[in-house]
């Protein structure tokens, strides 16, 4: 399956809106570059020493205020037109849609790990169907890598220890490269992956025929309930809003937290791994600091699928 022809090489309309960014840009510097040298050139020419001829004579001019509010005015329109066109294709490119599809990706030397909602996982290869939103939740076991898409204009780190997220709604189906950016180790430029888009019938036909090929694999957030179990989490946290030791998980995640500092954070996904990994760093405010750390006991894809549980929670 090759690469669907898109203009600009571009496979979603976010592609579409970074490409028009810089076509506006390369638009704006092209006037102002042909505008100055232009005239420069121009006086060049004009003012030029000639023999046996007398210089032209300039008039001594000290100021104008006229041409320099126009100098000064134009450009910083320009600027701040540059400003808010991007600044809104950036909003469009870090807002995830309601009802997006999560897939987390685990980064390591020098493949990466997709995870599926369902628990499947897959290596240097992950599906999608077209017209779908799919937030990709990104991680790495060992050093900073850079997940990349070129035919989507989309590019996160993947930062070990914490959680990054980018988000694709892909237009037409074909097969796209995934690569990374940051370099990584000896094997860097073969850190290669391919993202298989497929229309939506195809892609329903495919996922019922993986689905029955991996029936025994555990969901993910399953697998975080057995976690949590397994650790003895629930002896201080209820998950049906039950005031513990510790604060209910109940419509936890994404909610404003109140730490006993009178400071608000949102309960995100780096929020809960850094509460389970270093607990200390925080305290709810009304609660005991008394939560012992998780570093060491529990794996990193453990507290992914233990984010996932959470999140059913709601």
């Amino acid at each position: 399956m090759s690469s669907a022809p898109t203009a600009f090489g571009a496979a979603s309309h976010v592609a579409s809106e970074v490409d028009n960014v810089f076509i506006f840009i390369l638009v704006i510097t092209a006037f102002f570059f042909v505008a100055t040298q232009g005239t420069l050139i121009y006086f060049v020419i004009r003012y030029r020493h000639r023999k046996g001829r007398p210089d032209v004579a300039t008039s001594s001019v000290i100021t104008n205020r006229i041409l320099e509010g126009i100098w000064i005015g134009v450009p910083s329109i320009a600027v701040a037109a540059i400003f808010f066109y991007g600044y809104t294709v950036w909003e469009d490119i870090r807002t995830v849609p309601k009802g997006a599809e999560e897939i987390n990706v685990t980064a390591r030397q020098w493949l990466y790990q997709f995870q599926y909602p369902d628990g499947r996982k897959s290596i240097n290869e992950v599906r999608v169907p077209v017209g779908q939103a799919v937030e990709f939740n990104l991680t790495s076991a060992d050093v900073l890598h850079g997940f990349y898409l070129p035919a989507f204009r989309i590019k996160q780190d993947a930062v070990p220890g914490r959680y990054t997220y980018v988000w694709l709604r892909a237009s037409d189906p074909g097969s796209y490269d995934i690569f990374c950016t940051q370099y990584c180790g000896v094997g860097h430029s073969q850190m290669r992956a391919k993202l298989i888009v497929m229309p939506p019938a195809r892609y329903r036909q495919w996922y019922r025929q993986e689905t029955a090929k991996a029936e025994k694999v555990l969901p993910l957030a399953d697998k975080g309930k057995a976690v949590v179990q397994r650790l003895g989490c629930l002896a201080c946290h209820s998950t049906d809003g039950t005031v513990k030791v510790g604060p209910t998980w109940k419509n936890l995640y994404e909610s404003r937290v109140l730490l006993e500092n009178g400071k608000t954070v949102i309960a995100d996904d780096n929020y809960i791994r850094t509460k389970i990994l270093n607990p200390a760093a925080t305290t709810v405010k009304g609660f005991p600091k008394v939560m012992p750390t998780f570093k060491g006991i529990i794996k990193d894809d453990e507290i992914t699928a233990v984010i996932a549980y959470i999140k059913t929670l709601k």
